[in-house]
């Protein structure tokens, strides 16, 4: 059934990259896009109807194809694979298989890793953290664009979520980026 949903979703998108794409300016050359180019922007297009993040603000297919593969991955506290996952677990997977960067392994040490940010300049990649019934931090996700991050939810798994849906603004603390001597030293 994934299968057949996988199918549909990317002959949808490819229309619509496609509809995109090839848009002709009068009196213009029309240029040919590589086929890197084009699997890319399909790929672009895929995740981001999928994970319902806009176009524009998809650049990075590997970050969204790690994400799409771990979907659904049941929560399991001190979990590390795809049998069962944590949150923390899941933001260093993320980092290490996406970034090839170390992060820490829970939600507390890997804050102390970043910059803070403000919601309003978050960038593909970064954390965002949450302070959840605590006044310590207890809960990471990495941000995916257009306000949406992927996670490990402890009642539903690896998921998306929307940082504007109320649970989430209640509890959210702040949001981070690596720092920069962090991401050159791997």
């Amino acid at each position: 059934m994934k299968k057949l949903i996988t199918v549909i979703l990317l002959a949808i998108t490819t229309v619509t990259v496609n509809a995109q794409i090839t848009k002709v300016v009068p009196n213009q050359p029309t240029e040919k896009n590589n086929d890197d180019d084009n699997e890319d922007n399909l790929s672009k297009g895929y995740f981001s109807q999928i994970m319902g993040v806009a176009l524009s603000a998809t650049s990075n297919v590997k970050l969204f194809q790690f994400v799409y593969d771990w979907i659904g991955t049941p929560y399991h506290l001190g979990g590390d694979n795809k049998k069962g996952i944590d949150c923390s677990k899941f933001a260093f997977e993320l980092y290490n298989n996406v970034f090839n960067t170390v992060i820490g392994n829970n939600s507390r040490n890997i804050f102390s890793m970043v910059n803070p940010v403000g919601k309003e300049d978050l960038k593909e990649g970064d954390l965002v953290f949450f302070k959840i019934h605590s006044r310590s931090i207890t809960h990471v996700g990495v941000y995916i664009g257009d306000g949406r991050f992927a996670h490990a939810s402890s009642s539903k798994g690896v998921m998306i979520s929307n940082l504007a849906d109320p649970y989430w603004t209640r509890y959210y603390y702040n949001g981070g980026r690596l720092l920069a001597q962090l991401a050159s030293n791997n």
